[in-house]
């Protein structure tokens, strides 16, 4: 299988919920509000031998009007018509921003029109009624109704019998997870329960996840897992490590 990264760059976020760029050439991190987080804002594309899968879609920054993703897509030489299959890890803005773009009307439309969309429809409904700040319902209303999303309403199921998704409850209500696996092999996209790879190798409880002890102790569950079985781990908000396995990365040191 081949990964593609598709950072849409590096961030700080506050209390505010406000994702502020950051280039750590230039900027310093200490003069940003207290408790401000350093993350990358990265979807990932992996190709399969029957897909072109997105595995969640950024925050949906369109640089002269064209979507930063599908930019970073074509450079990878695939076309946004291409992708097959959009995974959703749950619909933070950071994550779903990219879902949908509009016309200069105001209309929303499926950033990838020949794709399936796979939703947790728990995770869709949680998001409308919660709405500002942590979600912007106007970029995923497009979801209802069209013939393209696919709802997920089991808590543990595969679509086409080599993706596997597994809601945890743990970072938000709804999140779920996913494993890619093909030939042998196996990719696993944690989302925002295994964002990082400090956070793989380290038991803290963070305070913005909806239940923080229950994500500690599945990082640590699935990176014992995924050292066993070598996986690729994938992650979203790592600034130093798009994807890793962890019998590299322990052999390695990789700090």
């Amino acid at each position: 299988m081949r990964i593609i990264p598709l950072s849409e760059g590096s961030f700080t976020i506050g209390k505010d919920k406000v994702f502020q760029p950051f280039d750590a050439a230039t900027d310093n991190l200490q003069a940003r509000s207290v408790g401000s987080l350093l993350v990358e804002v990265q979807p990932f594309c992996v190709v399969t031998k029957k897909d072109v899968i997105i595995l969640d879609c950024g925050l949906g920054f369109a640089p002269q009007g064209t979507l930063q993703i599908h930019t970073n897509l074509q450079a990878a030489g695939i076309a946004p018509e291409a992708v097959t299959k959009v995974l959703m890890t749950h619909l933070h803005k950071d994550h779903a921003g990219g879902v949908s773009h509009s016309n200069r009307f105001g209309h929303h439309f499926l950033s990838f029109p020949n794709a399936a969309y796979f939703v947790q429809r728990a995770e869709y409904n949680f998001a409308l009624e919660t709405g500002y700040p942590s979600f912007i319902p106007d970029e995923f209303a497009v979801f209802d109704q069209h013939p393209n999303v696919f709802w997920l309403d089991d808590a543990v199921g595969n679509i086409d019998q080599y993706i596997q998704y597994e809601v945890t409850g743990g970072h938000s209500p709804f999140h779920q997870v996913f494993w890619i696996k093909e030939d042998g092999e196996t990719i696993f996209f944690g989302g925002d329960d295994a964002p990082q790879l400090n956070q793989m190798r380290s038991r803290v409880v963070a305070k913005y996840d909806f239940d923080g002890k229950k994500c500690m102790e599945l990082r640590h569950k699935w990176w014992q897992q995924g050292a066993e079985a070598d996986w690729t781990f994938l992650f979203y908000h790592d600034v130093a490590h798009p994807f890793v396995k962890p019998k590299a990365a322990m052999a390695s040191q990789v700090q």
